[in-house]
Order: C-alpha cells, then sequence, then structure tokens
C-alpha cells in the first residue's frame, strides 16, 4: 500500500491528495484497485476534474541522442466537477484496467532497473495548476510470459537489462506507443553470440513474441536469421517445450554463423 501527498494548488489554503492502491501487484490483464482521497484545505475549492491513469518512462531515439518521455497510455475519469468545501476529505474509488501490452518491471524476485511504471492521479482545480502524482505498481508476467522467462534461465542466459522504446515493431499486435525490450547475455556454450533481445506483445488470447540476435539500434531487421517472432496461445504455452525450441533456433543460427 503506497502513500504519496501532492499539493493541489500552489496558493496557501489549497487542497491536498492522496492516492492509495490496495494491491500495488498486478499482471497484464488485470486491474489495481485502490482510492483518491482528496482533503479539504482552509477555503473552499471548484474541483474541475479528478482523473487517474496509468504512465511509463521510456525512451525515444533522437538524430542524436535518446531522451527519456513520460507517456500517459491508460487515463481514467472519475466523476464531474463538483465542489470541495474547507476541510472536507472527498474519497473517489477506482478500478483501472492493466493493458495486455503492458510491460513487465518485476520477475526472477526483482525489479527490472529502469521499469518505471505506475498510477498517474491529476486533479484539476480552478484557478490552479493541474497537479499530478505518480504511484509505482508492480507487473510480473503472465504464466505464458513467465515460461518463455524460464526457459532462458534453463538454457543458462543471464538477464542484463531492460527498457521501454517508443515505436512500433511492425506485423505485431501492437497498440501502445511503446514496446519492452529484455536483453540477455548467453552462457559460454553459445560462443560469438553477444546478446537475444526479447519482447512481448499480448492481447486476452495469445502474445507475439519477438527475439533478435545481434540487434542494430533502432531496427528490427525481419527476413534476417537472427529474428524470429512466432505466437504463444496464453492457455496453450505449456505444450511447447520452450528451453528445447530456443535452444533449436539459437543452434540453427549459430552453427550457419559458426558460433556453436
Amino acid at each position: 500500500m503506497g502513500f504519496k501527498k501532492l499539493l493541489a494548488s500552489l496558493g496557501s489554503g489549497g487542497a491536498s491528495v492522496e492516492t492509495v492502491l490496495t494491491e500495488a501487484n498486478v499482471v497484464p490483464g488485470g486491474i489495481v484497485q485502490g482510492e483518491v482521497r482528496i482533503q479539504g484545505g482552509s477555503v473552499d475549492q471548484e474541483i474541475q476534474g479528478l482523473s487517474v491513469g496509468l504512465q511509463a518512462r521510456v525512451e525515444v531515439e533522437g538524430a542524436d541522442q535518446e531522451t527519456k518521455q513520460d507517456i500517459e497510455f491508460v487515463k481514467q475519469r472519475l466523476g464531474g466537477a463538483f465542489t470541495l468545501n474547507a476541510g472536507n476529505v472527498h474519497t473517489v474509488p477506482f478500478g483501472l484496467e492493466i493493458p495486455w501490452e503492458t510491460p513487465i518491471t518485476h520477475f526472477g524476485g526483482q525489479h527490472l532497473h529502469g521499469m518505471n511504471i505506475g498510477v498517474s492521479t491529476e486533479l484539476d482545480i480552478a484557478r490552479a495548476v493541474d497537479s499530478t502524482d505518480l504511484d509505482p505498481i508492480a507487473v510480473h508476467p503472465l504464466p505464458a510470459q513467465q515460461a518463455i522467462l524460464d526457459a532462458f534461465a534453463q538454457l543458462g542466459f543471464r538477464f542484463r537489462s531492460a527498457d521501454m522504446e517508443r515505436g512500433h515493431i511492425r506485423g505485431t499486435r501492437q497498440r501502445l506507443p511503446f514496446y519492452q525490450e529484455i536483453e540477455f547475455v548467453p552462457p559460454q556454450q553459445y560462443r560469438g553470440l553477444n546478446q537475444v533481445e526479447l519482447t512481448f506483445v499480448a492481447d486476452d488470447r495469445e502474445m507475439d513474441v519477438i527475439l533478435e540476435m545481434d540487434k542494430k539500434p533502432g531496427l528490427f531487421s525481419e527476413g534476417s536469421d537472427s529474428y524470429r517472432s512466432f505466437q504463444v496461445g496464453l492457455a496453450s504455452f505449456q505444450d511447447t517445450d520452450w528451453a528445447g525450441y530456443l535452444n533449436h533456433w539459437i543452434a540453427e543460427v549459430g552453427g550457419r554463423r559458426n558460433w556453436v
């Protein structure tokens, strides 16, 4: 349960708001629940709007540099305008759906460094600056995603890093304006292989799994033997030996390139 307070007005005597999450641990396709509590200040104030959403900090590649950008990819308005009387407390419950494509922020019992996703709260007060707050959530893998991640671990791959990048991967079911890349370091037996990058793009039935070796920055080289995209059913993922599948593909590519 997380608590954050934020002055809702820059003037004296203004309201304050805190967002309380019932449970910060979620999975894609789930719901994060909580409530927004607005504490009235020393004067009456006109609240023009209250909303919650999901926000992610993503990388944006420019011509000469890489920058970070906060993208709100879900937004839900909570009621209409109202008057907040001095000293009163106004509480609004909410349930916010987590899109199936939402990147994971935790796996293997650890937070993935650089994965910043949270519930944003925005309070719009008449004659005052719009105010926002962010309460982090922990997005854990779906069972089908966990199976792929476990397969990499079984083969001896080590997690190196993860990031979220603005853009679209063509040929996938992607709808969000960004995607996640999870980078793994290979074990010794895959000599000559520097890294493998993994991306999940899910919906409520299945997910696209995108794998790439020796990736050139900013490019997905479809058609090359170092790129593979396949679909996994969220209800049928257990029918496949994923460690065997991944090892076969890597060995196949590595044999042509004299890696293995």
